[in-house]
């Protein structure tokens, strides 16, 4: 398979095995689920009436003082008493094979390229730190929400993409599934996508 680079007005060969495949949901939905359900902490801790401190005495007979009948002072009904249904720290990994995850990250490369959503540079610098040079010349490609990747981090791109909402720069070594869905256009370097293609052959 061949596509252009932008800057260069010549084609780069990529492999078929690795932006040819098919665009897989179930996959691409089953992994971005586990990605998202590995960031969460998990360490949400509430203490049930078998943990919170105070007396386990009955604090008032059962029959005569014309008041509700309690049991204990650690009642969940009862201010400072423990939780109903305590919550608990819990592992919320959701296991995903690296055959799966590599898999998802081709169908999505694959996916952008047949939507021509993915823009190969030879070189993509700035010259200096200044969001207004990056925001212009991403006008004048007509894009206004990018993911920009590359094999080496260009601190003028990095500073000058800080202000900007839907703009951002990742190394190559940052992708993930969810960045991959997050953006309509992405912009890549040739030795960033040569990478990725030794990655995943």
């Amino acid at each position: 398979m061949e596509i252009e680079i932008q800057d260069l007005e010549k084609m780069l060969t990529i492999s078929d095995y690795v932006f040819g495949k098919a665009f897989n949901e179930p996959l691409i939905h089953q992994v971005v689920n586990s990605y998202l359900s590995s960031r969460r902490q998990g360490s949400k801790s509430q203490k049930s009436r078998a943990e919170v401190s105070g007396s386990g005495k009955k604090p008032w007979r059962q029959k005569g003082t014309g008041r509700a009948r309690a049991g204990s002072f650690r009642s969940p009904i009862w201010r400072s008493g423990g939780v109903t249904f305590a919550s608990k720290p819990k592992d919320y990994t959701q296991k995903i094979n690296r055959k799966m995850y590599r898999g998802a990250i081709k169908s999505i490369f694959s996916e952008l390229i047949r939507q021509n959503r993915l823009l190969i540079f030879n070189k993509f610098d700035i010259e200096l730190p200044k969001t207004k040079i990056l925001l212009d010349f991403l006008k004048s490609l007509k894009i206004n929400n990018a993911l920009i990747i590359t094999h080496h981090i260009d601190k003028n791109l990095l500073y000058a993409s800080k202000n900007l909402y839907k703009i951002d720069v990742v190394h190559i070594s940052k992708i993930n599934p969810l960045k991959l869905i997050s953006y309509h256009n992405f912009i890549i370097t040739a030795l960033a996508i040569k990478k990725i293609e030794e990655l995943f052959l």
